[in-house]
């Protein structure tokens, strides 16, 4: 028999608030940190996997202190049941960290505005989920801002020059909105292979992707690079932060490996004890915030363009997230209806014409 939910307490206002504060400030501080690495570094793959290797080190020592408990053995079976997850995490990883190094913080979030309509077709094509077309409208709104802020995003420079967005930037960002969008399908395949454990599944998840990334960074060239970080000129010259770049790498690479892993629980968190609304504003409250820690940190220039076009990126996903959820509680109000006295099994009334 199913359990009885109707003695569940509702969530407080106290956790819930918590949760968001949690999930905002985890993910504002990896994109603003991973940001102030990427300016300062010729290496985004190494960083990289330096972040996937200092969270499989907080999950390790959460396992020996007993917060938390992994598994012990790794099977051929477990690694090719997980091979399409790992593939789309380090190549959704990559695409994101080349992105934001070549566009601003503040226009990150409209480099990688295909999220939602690549996901909606994705759903489709993959799991034949057919969209209704408030859906659409939604998808609609956020194709538009994308394209907004992409042809019509110009920022003035002191010299009084103008220059658009970085098309490399856009181009990993529309790469990063297709691994983002299949992720969420391909997840949901892997988590049988793990015994739906989500912990399990970010654990191999983290070391699996480490040890993935770390021959692609020789393949990609970076070898060279990485040397002179460590044991060249790069990690005794100063940059323009006063830092060298070998120190803005270790401290940035702390941050973002300890907010690496904290953004897996603080996301779980959110949809987990929020509604899918208040998850979603929280994102949108997100986008801004980084937006304007973007002008903060970085100097960032938020032209009318770029302006418009986050503004329809949030309102065509907050709507997005309203339609679903309105159609979530319609289809539960249905099946919750009394069934009728033909579905019961009881004798149904003949109308007086009919039996003449």
């Amino acid at each position: 028999m199913p359990a009885d939910t109707s003695n569940e307490k509702p969530v407080s206002r106290v956790k819930v608030a918590a949760t968001v504060v949690f999930y905002l400030v985890a993910a504002i501080a990896m994109v603003v940190a991973n940001k102030w690495v990427l300016n300062e570094t010729k290496t985004p793959l190494f960083f990289l996997l330096a972040q996937l290797v200092i969270a499989c080190v907080l999950f390790l020592m959460c396992h020996v202190f007993g917060l938390l408990k992994l598994p012990r053995n790794l099977d051929m079976q477990t690694v090719k049941g997980l091979a399409p997850l790992i593939a789309c995490n380090v190549l959704g990883l990559s695409f994101n960290n080349y992105c934001l190094k070549y566009v601003d913080a503040s226009f990150y979030q409209v480099a990688r505005g295909l999220v939602l309509p690549i996901t909606v077709a994705t759903s489709a094509v993959i799991i034949h989920s057919r969209p209704s077309l408030k859906v659409l409208g939604a998808c609609a709104l956020v194709t538009a801002g994308f394209f907004v802020g992409v042809l019509l995003d110009r920022s003035a420079s002191p010299a009084g020059t103008t220059s658009s967005p970085s098309t490399i930037g856009i181009f990993f960002g529309v790469l990063s909105s297709f691994t983002t969008a299949l992720l969420a399908v391909v997840i949901k395949s892997c988590l049988p292979v793990v015994g739906n454990s989500a912990l399990d599944l970010a654990w191999y998840n983290n070391l699996l992707s480490a040890v993935v990334l770390a021959p692609i960074i020789v393949l990609v060239g970076e070898g060279p690079d990485v040397m002179d970080l460590l044991f060249g000129a790069a990690s005794a010259t100063k940059t323009s932060s006063g830092m060298t770049a070998f120190d803005t790498f270790i401290y940035g690479s702390a941050i973002t490996g300890l907010f690496g892993f904290l953004i897996n629980i603080a996301g779980f968190m959110s949809i987990k004890v929020t509604s899918p609304i208040t998850h979603m504003v929280s994102s949108a409250v997100k986008g801004v915030l980084q937006s304007i820690l973007g002008v903060w940190f970085f100097h960032d220039v938020i032209s009318g363009g770029r302006g418009t076009s986050i503004l329809l990126i949030l309102l065509g996903s907050i709507y997005y997230t309203w339609v679903k959820n309105q159609e979530v509680v319609e289809r539960e109000r249905k099946e919750s209806l009394p069934m009728s006295n033909a579905s019961k099994g009881a004798y149904e009334s003949v109308p007086t014409k009919e039996r003449e």
